[in-house]
């Protein structure tokens, strides 16, 4: 199954670099405020949807731009394009997001930058890996010295105070924060060792599910504002190795008010 949803990956990647030097070309509509979509994640979602249905054309399917299709225990999570804002302005930061729950549980993961051929993987139980090279996440004991990575709640401006006090909070603790803009890389980059936690608010089970399972066979932590596991259904998720992942939760906790317990 792993090996399907690299097939499916590189597959939407090889649409997005089809297009990547002529992105003035492109249809683009508004979704929503400050949310684009193209005829790129749409290529990129059917290619993806086209590969998995062929293998296993009785698996559920929940992407970003076609919705939820029903199907047996097994279901696809699928964001083709993580970026897209970042993408239709060539910034070079977006990638392809897929995973697989068994029975509601993370079992299988893929993110594919195409940009850098960089291929993150994980099964569960079976540890991560970024093109088939073992990947932990850092070994950081404290919020000094820690590079965090989040994400601004641009589409939920009601939650921008909460957001705003949390990094406050946090950027006299920490060594720097990034805004790359593609939340799955974001997380992926957490596996990696390259960010040493992330937090962000509002996401969608499409941006986080491949990099929560990455993040946890990386040997991190992945959980909801409150500390338990319901991020896919919150959309609030705190990323890290063991040590950064509470550090950030304590330095939240104080500012999540009433909207954001979990």
């Amino acid at each position: 199954m792993l090996n399907i949803a690299v097939r499916a990956a590189r597959a939407a990647g090889n649409v997005m670099l089809r297009y990547v030097d002529r992105i003035d070309t492109l249809a683009i509509e508004s979704k929503s405020r400050n949310d684009f979509v193209s005829e790129v994640d749409r290529q990129a979602e059917q290619e993806i949807i086209g590969t998995l249905r062929k293998a296993y054309p009785n698996h559920a399917i929940l992407a970003e731009e076609s919705g939820a299709q029903a199907g047996d225990e097994f279901q696809w999570v699928i964001d083709p394009l993580d970026g897209t804002t970042n993408y239709l302005h060539g910034f070079p930061q977006f990638a392809v997001s897929i995973a697989l729950l068994h029975k509601g549980k993370l079992d299988q993961a893929v993110i594919f930058d195409p940009m850098r051929q960089e291929l993150f993987t994980a099964s569960r139980g079976m540890g991560a890996t970024l093109n088939d090279r073992r990947i932990r996440v850092s070994s950081r004991r404290s919020l000094a010295g820690a590079l965090i990575g989040t994400g601004f709640p641009f589409r939920q401006q009601e939650h921008l105070e909460a957001y705003l006090g949390m990094f406050k909070a946090l950027s006299p603790k920490v060594a720097d924060m990034r805004r790359p803009g593609s939340a799955a890389l974001d997380l992926a980059y957490v596996a990696a060792g390259r960010l040493d936690g992330f937090w962000e608010i509002g996401l969608s089970p499409w941006d986080m599910a491949a990099g929560a399972l990455l993040i946890r066979e990386a040997g991190g932590m992945v959980t909801d504002f409150g500390g338990g596991s319901d991020y896919l259904t919150t959309g609030n998720i705190v990323a890290g190795g063991p040590k950064v992942h509470v550090a950030l939760l304590h330095e939240i906790a104080p500012h999540r008010g009433p909207q954001l317990q979990a």
